[in-house]
């Protein structure tokens, strides 16, 4: 595989790890095409698939992410794979979940692994990242008037910075050779309670901060009445359920494995992102 003339396609070009992914490849002088239903170099939707061909025209590698928010989608990917096998990509990196392996059934995450896993003409890495530190930063869990509310019955979760991600994803995609059917467990350094979070967004925002931990179908009820489609509730059920029950993300090496260097802390996040917090009390 060609290095110097790939072109990497990202999906969900402007999302979290997307946008920052392809600012890593452009600074390594690599040719990359953001994908989105706006805002990217070329649009692309799941639901149009009159989207796909257009945007994998000459790729050669891709940054896979699949539907959000939904929780069955083996189908639609399988389809868009093989278009993407027949215009000459060689190499996929899926954004996966942690524990991916062990989601329920008819939440398709290990289902489009198991896809990849099966082509014989494309090679694969499989990213499975904890839940991502940005999270506290914008409306999935923010902090509202000073406190953060989400279920964990005062377990652990070894947050991982989205920018540790795209790291890895770009070496995958720089390298796709010695990469190739490696699934790498994506995390930050310790296990955190929801509470030492709230505590270090306190410390960096200057303003209390407080956890409340909650009841699981309450808050997931409550996500649903502001809009999250209710077959996602499965996903969130899982998710939320895997750290109540004490089993949420533990911290692996991965992102050093791959980047030489280490997983960001979530001080060290909290600092750089301290705007978030900062720029109007929320």
């Amino acid at each position: 595989m060609n290095n110097e003339a790939s072109t990497a396609l990202i999906l969900g070009g402007t999302g979290r790890t997307g946008s920052l992914l392809a600012d890593v490849l452009a600074q390594r002088g690599r040719i990359t095409r953001t994908a989105a239903r706006s805002g990217a170099d070329v649009r692309f939707d799941w639901d149009d698939p009159g989207t796909h061909t257009a945007a994998l025209a000459g790729v050669d590698r891709l940054y896979l992410v699949t539907p959000t928010m939904r929780v069955s989608y083996a189908d639609q990917v399988g389809a868009f794979l093989d278009l993407a096998e027949a215009a000459g990509v060689r190499h996929v990196t899926y954004l996966s979940v942690y524990n991916a392996d062990q989601a329920p059934p008819g939440i398709d995450i290990a289902a489009v692994e198991a896809d990849l896993a099966s082509r014989h003409n494309i090679t694969h890495s499989v990213l499975r990242p904890s839940w991502v530190m940005q999270n506290f930063a914008d409306d999935h869990l923010p902090v509202i008037d000073g406190v953060i509310t989400a279920p964990s019955a005062g377990n652990t979760e070894a947050f991982v910075d989205a920018a540790d991600i795209a790291a890895v994803a770009a070496e995958t995609l720089l390298d796709p050779e010695t990469h190739a059917g490696a699934t790498y467990l994506l995390t930050g350094p310790r296990a955190l309670t929801f509470g030492a979070v709230a505590d270090a967004i306190a410390a960096v925002s200057g303003r209390p901060v407080d956890y409340r931990d909650t009841d699981q179908e309450t808050w997931i009820n409550g996500a649903l009445a502001a809009g999250v489609p209710a077959d996602y509730a499965a996903m969130m059920r899982w998710l939320t359920g895997a750290i109540i029950a004490g089993n949420g993300s533990t911290p692996t090496g991965d992102i050093e494995k791959v980047t030489g260097r280490p997983a960001t802390t979530f001080r060290a996040f909290a600092e750089r992102d301290a705007h978030a917090w900062t720029a109007e009390a929320k």
